[in-house]
């Protein structure tokens, strides 16, 4: 006849927190193993895909890993791909572009508007 087992911790459910495998001990009795949920990826916070470079693990080990795995090299390191930080850093840069050229313009618009007036003072 096949052993039965029971759950070795409170929550007497199937539930995605209570998964079990079942173990053979040295004794030779059948035993539940609870295992722990697979980690995920961290995601770049704009596009969503999956960061390169930076350990897959749960939410509480962080805390014990050290900052070479939770962070990369870069500006945005552990939050945002290189993609998504090249996009922002031109982005940037285009939006101060529009600001100098839109002042050029401004000073050619004031520099016309001078001149016509001391044209027509001449006459």
């Amino acid at each position: 006849m096949v052993q039965r087992l029971t759950y070795r911790r409170a929550n007497p459910y199937n539930t995605r927190s209570n998964k079990v495998k079942i173990v053979k001990t040295p004794g030779g009795n059948l035993r539940y193993l609870h295992l722990k949920k697979n980690p995920t990826r961290p995601k770049c916070g704009e596009c969503a895909i999956a960061l390169p470079g930076l350990a897959a693990l749960r939410p509480r080990e962080y805390s014990r890993v050290n900052n070479t795995k939770k962070t990369v090299n870069r500006a945005y390191g552990g939050s945002l791909c290189a993609n998504c930080v090249k996009e922002k850093i031109v982005r940037a840069f285009l939006v101060e572009e529009q600001k100098v050229v839109k002042q050029v313009l401004k000073e050619n618009a004031e520099k016309a508007k001078s001149e016509k007036k001391t044209k027509k003072a001449r006459k």
